[in-house]
């Protein structure tokens, strides 16, 4: 089958289903490989996967988990080799391909990377190569980490078009209540990515023995499903894999927005920086629902100077109701009284 016309899916496996003290589970990787392969002539696959820090701890002697950021480095260096040694080992024997790639989170920070990054993926995919994918804690610092692999599943997910994000973890999905401290916890077997239940989970989920607890995978599938890509939330078997990929119901799968996000308004979303806010009255935000460009006419205030392509959000009753990219200058209103283009903006 031609490439462009299989699906792609996004697989994130977390530290607690992949690593038990400090090894790595062979047994998952091995399943995981099979499946893969089996399913390739018609899906492609990309691999997030933690456990390069656990593995490197473990190495080296830590008794805990590394929390300074030196030694989450060190851990994290030594603990990579190991881990992607491991899949390659595993996944040669079942004559597929992995190539390891390493990001920051300064990838979507930096529009140019972003766009070399998502070439790249897609090339790899083109030429049946499996993508296996980490955050390069070696030259992370605190401002670059993305702190957790959720998150960078659900980006990695977008640059790919995946048709499916599933996240991996040692509970049988999304509960509502947090089952280590609620015997009564059920679990959620359908959730709209922006439903204020979900939301409202966020402060209630628990971490476990990796960076991300649900929390983040929360969050990690707000992106994606913001996106247009719905998120399948499972414990690791041969079965449950097999039903996510075939739509079937398992674990929680989180809805996503019937819109498909441009990857330059996904950049514009999470990665622009902004340089100045301007305040908007509500005539031009219920313009911007309906999907109008930004005129000058509708701004009650600009809190500071921008140039042309500077990064801006647009408040509305005190909430950043969207961001965009400057058609002109602050002081320039001579494009039409247009200051950001629709094709440049994004509701958010």
């Amino acid at each position: 089958m031609n490439t462009k016309n299989k699906k792609t899916f996004v697989i994130k496996i977390g530290t607690t289903s992949l690593i038990k003290e400090g090894k790595l589970m062979e047994s998952l990787v091995v399943s995981l490989a099979q499946k893969i392969k089996n399913l390739q002539d018609t899906h492609n696959f990309v691999i997030v996967t933690s456990g390069a820090v656990s593995l490197g701890a473990h190495e080296l002697g830590y008794k805990t988990r590394p929390t300074s950021m030196k030694k989450l480095q060190v851990a994290s260096s030594v603990g990579q080799i190991k881990l992607i040694n491991e899949y390659q080992t595993i996944f040669n024997k079942n004559n597929l391909k992995i190539a390891q790639v390493l990001i920051t989170k300064n990838l979507i920070d930096d529009r140019e990377q972003f766009i070399n990054t998502t070439q790249a993926l897609n090339e790899l995919l083109s030429q049946n190569i499996i993508p296996v994918i980490n955050e390069n804690d070696i030259v992370a610092t605190e401002e670059l980490k993305f702190g957790d692999n959720d998150r960078l599943s659900a980006i990695v997910s977008i640059i790919v078009n995946a048709s499916k994000l599933l996240i991996i973890t040692n509970k049988e999905g999304l509960y509502d209540f947090n089952p280590d401290k609620n015997s009564d916890a059920k679990v959620i077997d359908f959730i709209q990515y922006d439903s204020s239940q979900l939301t409202d989970l966020i402060p209630i989920s628990g971490h476990g023995e990796g960076q991300g607890g649900f929390s983040t995978k929360i969050m990690a599938a707000q992106i994606a499903g913001f996106s247009g890509i719905p998120t399948q939330i499972i414990s690791w078997s041969e079965e449950n894999i097999t039903k996510a990929i075939n739509g079937e119901q398992v674990g929680t799968l989180i809805l996503e927005s019937e819109n498909k996000i441009r990857l330059k308004k996904l950049w514009i979303a999470y990665g622009m920086r902004a340089v100045s806010r301007v305040i908007i009255d509500e005539g031009a935000y219920q313009a911007l629902k309906n999907d109008a460009s930004l005129l000058f006419s509708g701004v009650i205030k600009i809190e500071n100077k921008f140039n042309v392509n500077d990064g801006i959000e647009i408040v509305f009753n005190e909430e950043i109701v969207a961001k965009g990219l400057a058609k002109t200058d602050s002081d320039d209103e001579s494009e039409n009284g247009v200051l950001i283009h629709k094709d440049d903006l994004i509701i958010l």
